[in-house]
């Protein structure tokens, strides 16, 4: 395993206190987690899917996945499973700099498409959270089974990302038909987020992690995970993956997937992966 740190002096801080109230319950919204078929569709036909100006004609494509033009090539695939706060702009402008970038398409399934669909504020019951992860999981699995559909996808070169409540799903997914994960903004352990990490990631897969230091959610500075054995990444759950890599930079936010020294280390990483396949 690479462990990659992007720390400074100013890492001292790393228990800096964060600005979260550890004896405020969270709220929740709606009631709906049911990955029915309906619901799974759903989250499928208004997913997020960019296509590179190379697979759409010299232009590059956005929309929704139902309405995925069709195309002549051939192209890797990115799906990209969103936070709570669902296909936010971060997130496309992702799936914009995949395209750009590398000449990735990406589709992100959009889990708030389903009508009635909870969401919440942190901090709530654990039992609650693993039922949003269950759902995420089934999400994940739909979009690769429903991207098998589209013709022009390099099925050698799948990739599985996500950020914060996506990347519960994608730590999870324990498929052997991905090329490479890529988790940000997640840690990988015991944490009030999840029960168990159960993480379903084989022992020689490419996995990029990429989390902030001081991360207000994940790392031991949040309240939340004061009684927890908590390091704040993955570096602990894949010591032992000779093709995993742990970024944890200079920070103190929680989304981090389209800073600068994040998508330069990204870019590094799938290229690496993509250009073996």
């Amino acid at each position: 395993m690479i462990l990659f740190r992007c720390l400074s002096a100013a890492s001292a801080l790393l228990f800096a206190t964060v600005v979260l109230a550890a004896d405020k319950p969270g709220e929740t919204k709606g009631a709906v987690l049911e990955p029915s078929s309906e619901n799974l569709a759903l989250t499928w036909a208004k997913a997020n899917l960019v296509l590179p100006a190379a697979l759409a004609g010299g232009r590059r494509w956005e929309g929704h996945a139902e309405d995925a033009p069709d195309v002549i090539g051939i192209a890797p695939l990115v799906v990209v499973m969103h936070g709570s706060s669902g296909v936010a702009p971060a997130i496309k402008e992702f799936q914009v700099w995949l395209a750009d970038e590398l000449g990735a398409a990406s589709v992100a399934p959009d889990s708030l498409a389903i009508p009635g669909r909870l969401t919440y504020t942190s901090p709530i019951d654990v039992a609650t959270y693993e039922r949003v992860h269950a759902l995420r999981l089934a999400e994940l699995e739909n979009a690769l089974k429903s991207a098998r559909d589209w013709s022009w996808v390099d099925r050698q070169r799948v990739v599985i990302g996500g950020t914060s409540e996506g990347s519960v799903a994608v730590g999870r997914y324990a498929g052997k038909d991905v090329a490479a994960r890529l988790i940000y903004s997640w840690s990988c352990e015991d944490n009030y987020f999840v029960t168990a990490p159960r993480l379903g990631i084989g022992p020689k897969e490419p996995v990029l992690n990429a989390i902030s230091a001081r991360d207000p959610y994940f790392s031991a500075a949040n309240p939340w995970n004061k009684d927890r054995a908590v390091t704040g990444s993955c570096a602990s759950a894949l010591k032992d993956d000779p093709k995993a890599e742990v970024m944890v930079i200079d920070a103190d936010v929680h989304t981090i997937l389209n800073r600068p020294e994040v998508r330069e280390r990204s870019a590094q990483f799938l290229r690496g992966v993509l250009d073996e396949q």
